[in-house]
């Protein structure tokens, strides 16, 4: 029992907690295909998976020591990936043979880099250098989700390619459609400014965005100590207003009804016979 009365749960049941979540996420999915790379002393694993929500690929890293570490991806951002794999292949090959005594590394040995946005998640590439060699790094950043990330021999990344082509051929490049159907994307430069709201301790930011699946708005509530996010698709922005506008309508109507009702009180009904003497009257009478 902890100071206080309340009872707080020992700090070593947290990952049984995180494997029990994952273990009953893991029984709702079908695997429809695996690959094993071996590069170097690592082994990478691709899996393309399936659960209600729809396809999606799942890249495990496995070092020799055992450690594992892995990231998810949609079909459409593994298409992505595998573009920008192309690119960063082509531009691997145009580097001179490594030397572990270079001395004039760019910034943190990074050589090329790219970024991919799809909803919450955002995937970071970094192609780098360091004594030991080249190498990419695949980076997984999710709002609600620790990053996650693998690291591929630079000569493995024509490999990882050519695998998920192969897998992105058989398996289909286009997500599961959600049930409200997107509009089409439009640029960047073309969507509507980002607002802010500050209420109390709270800071609420309003940002569009836009992917293959069309434009959205993400809403973000952010304290000191929390930060949520939902993600409203283009298509369903109208309803959105229409039942805000109806929650407006409906407590200004209260508060109206409120004010009116203390600032005039109900009429004496023992003076609805009296009528209020004309103008005209008052001046005859002088």
């Amino acid at each position: 029992m902890a100071e206080g009365g309340f009872n707080t749960q020992p700090r070593n049941n947290y990952p049984d907690r995180i494997q029990q979540s994952q273990q009953s996420a893991s029984a709702d999915e079908e695997e429809l295909a695996t690959k094993t790379l071996h590069i170097q002393s690592k082994r990478f694993y691709l899996d393309v998976k399936q659960n209600r929500r729809g396809r999606f690929i799942k890249i495990a890293e496995v070092t020799a020591g055992g450690r594992k570490s892995r990231i998810l991806m949609s079909m459409n951002v593994a298409s992505e990936l595998r573009d920008h794999l192309e690119a960063f292949n082509e531009h691997i090959h145009t580097l001179g043979e490594h030397n572990p005594n270079n001395q004039q590394l760019p910034d943190e040995g990074r050589l090329r880099s790219a970024l991919i946005t799809r909803d919450d998640r955002k995937y970071y590439l970094d192609l780098k250098e360091n004594e030991r060699g080249r190498f990419l790094r695949i980076s997984m950043v999710g709002i609600n989700s620790p990053r996650t990330q693998i690291a591929l021999p630079a000569q493995g990344v024509n490999e990882l390619r050519d695998t998920l082509s192969s897998l992105i051929e058989e398996f289909g490049n286009e997500d599961d459609k959600d049930s409200i159907e997107s509009l089409p994307a439009i640029e960047a430069s073309k969507l509507p400014k980002s607002k802010f709201v500050h209420v109390g301790n709270k800071n609420f930011y309003f940002d569009t965005g836009s992917n293959n699946r069309g434009v959205f708005l993400r809403i973000s509530e952010v304290r000191a100590n929390l930060r949520a996010a939902i993600t409203i698709p283009e298509k369903s922005w109208p309803h959105f207003r229409d039942n805000i506008n109806e929650f407006i309508i409906a407590m200004e109507k209260e508060r109206n009804s409120g004010v009116l009702t203390e600032d005039n009180p109900p009429l004496n009904t023992d003076n609805e016979d009296k009528s209020p003497v004309p103008h005209s009257s008052l001046s005859e009478n002088k």
